[in-house]
């Protein structure tokens, strides 16, 4: 990537993850499908002078489309203080994938999940071909969250959870030469109707046969911060965190309106901004139990 002094805080998910596994933490990933979202993220991390990640997810263009705010996420993360890697999260297909590399995102997930073994590792295998083009970093996933990444649902008794084989993890990373591994160890994506039972063998027993691939944890919202540092001790350094903080925005705006008296003026701008600094605090909590805080 260019290191131009305007550019120099945008920076890959490869370079990112290299500073979590110097720290022995984990660099919170944050998804920004609004300019509120983005807002909240960066300026939590520039409050904590921490690196982070802003993702945008595919399942989340019926939200905003990737072409409008994939850009102004590409330039805040340039005037950023602190190192921001962008990045796409949950890429369903090929050519979503080279969208994002063209607007300029620095990091990629390919998921491939719901595809034979085969099938994602040759789509995994040419999306990182892809991303060398531009510099970009590579995440691909192998096992399953769970078929609802939108949250949707009961996902607590979603059967399409598969966790992930730590030595087909070895042969998965060996061929495809990816950056970074989503493993499948008992989260789930969405809202937690009862306490996750998560098996932090298998983020070591991944590491350990990997060469320590930095390990990502989806379904990250909701889980006990001793399971937070449990799994980063086992070798997690990417937190996928988004349900959480959206809620957060969402119950804030609610008590907003709950506190107008019934004479004063709604102003959509006033309530936006609410959400945005409620995301923020929330944020803020999240990076320093990703710290180990």
């Amino acid at each position: 990537m260019s290191t131009t002094e305007e550019s120099i805080m945008l920076v890959t998910l490869k370079e990112v993850l290299k500073i979590a596994e110097e720290k022995k933490i984990a660099v919170g990933a944050f998804n920004a499908a609004n300019l509120e979202s983005l807002q909240a993220v960066i300026g939590a991390a520039e409050e904590l002078t921490m690196p982070v990640i802003i993702q945008f997810a595919q399942c989340h263009e019926s939200w905003v489309p990737l072409e409008l705010i994939g850009p102004i996420m590409v330039e805040e993360a340039k005037k950023a203080s602190v190192p921001v890697c962008v990045h796409l999260d949950h890429g369903e297909t090929l050519d979503y994938l080279e969208k994002a590399l063209e607007i300029g995102f620095t990091g990629i997930m390919y998921d491939g999940s719901v595809l034979s073994y085969e099938e994602n590792l040759e789509n995994t295998k040419k999306a990182v071909q892809m991303a060398a083009k531009t510099g970009a970093s590579v995440e691909a996933e192998l096992g399953s969250m769970g078929k609802r990444e939108s949250g949707a649902g009961d996902s607590d008794k979603d059967d399409t959870k598969i966790y992930t084989d730590p030595k087909q993890a070895k042969a998965f990373v060996e061929t495809s030469g990816i950056d970074a591994l989503a493993c499948s160890f008992g989260t789930t994506h969405g809202i937690y109707l009862t306490t996750p039972k998560l098996d932090f063998d298998v983020v070591k027993n991944v590491r350990s046969l990997t060469n320590d691939i930095p390990v990502v944890m989806h379904g990250g919202s909701g889980v006990s911060r001793e399971d937070y540092h449990a799994a980063i001790r086992a070798g997690v350094r990417k937190i996928n965190y988004f349900t959480y903080m959206d809620k957060a925005g969402g119950n804030a705006a609610a008590e907003y309106l709950k506190s107008l008296r019934e004479e004063e003026p709604l102003f959509f701008s006033s309530i936006s901004m609410t959400a945005r600094d409620a995301m923020k605090e929330n944020v803020k909590e999240a990076m320093k139990m990703f710290a180990l805080g």
